[in-house]
C-alpha cells in the first residue's frame, strides 16, 4: 500500500526554522537525509520533495504550491505493507531535531494513495 506522508506548516513556522542557529538547521537537515537514505535503502522509498528557498531564504511557492496560510513544506510517498508502517515512518520523521537537539513532534499527515482499485474487484 502507498502513503503520502506530509509536512504541512503555517509561514511562521518556516520563518522561526530560517532563524534556528546554523549547527541546529545542520542537524536537523542530516537528519532528514539521513531517514530519506534509510528509506530508500529499505525499498520503501518511492518519492520525496522538499520545498527549496530562493536566494532571500523565503519558500518558492510558485508552479504547482497554492498560495494559502498553510504551506507544504515537504513530502514521502512510501509503499509499506500496512498503515502501521506509514505511521511509524511518519513519527520518525516528526521527531526530527529542533533547536538544540529537542525533537520537533511536527505533525506529519499520512493519507493513503490509492493506486487502483481494491483486489477483490481486479
Amino acid at each position: 500500500m502507498k502513503y503520502i506522508l506530509m509536512m504541512n506548516g503555517p509561514r511562521s513556522a518556516y520563518d522561526k526554522f530560517a532563524a534556528w542557529p546554523k549547527k541546529d538547521i545542520q542537524a536537523h537537515i542530516g537528519f532528514m537525509r539521513g531517514l530519506n537514505k534509510s528509506l530508500r535503502e529499505s525499498g520503501v522509498l518511492v518519492s520525496t520533495e522538499v520545498v527549496r528557498a530562493g536566494q532571500d531564504g523565503a519558500p518558492l511557492t510558485d508552479g504547482v504550491f497554492p498560495e494559502s496560510k498553510e504551506f507544504l513544506a515537504g513530502y514521502w510517498i512510501v509503499d509499506v505493507e500496512s498503515p502501521e508502517q506509514a505511521d511509524a515512518i511518519a513519527a520518525r520523521a516528526s521527531a526530527a531535531p529542533g533547536p538544540g537537539g529537542t525533537p520537533l513532534n511536527m505533525p506529519i499527515e499520512v493519507r493513503q494513495v490509492l493506486s487502483g482499485p481494491p483486489p477483490e474487484f481486479q
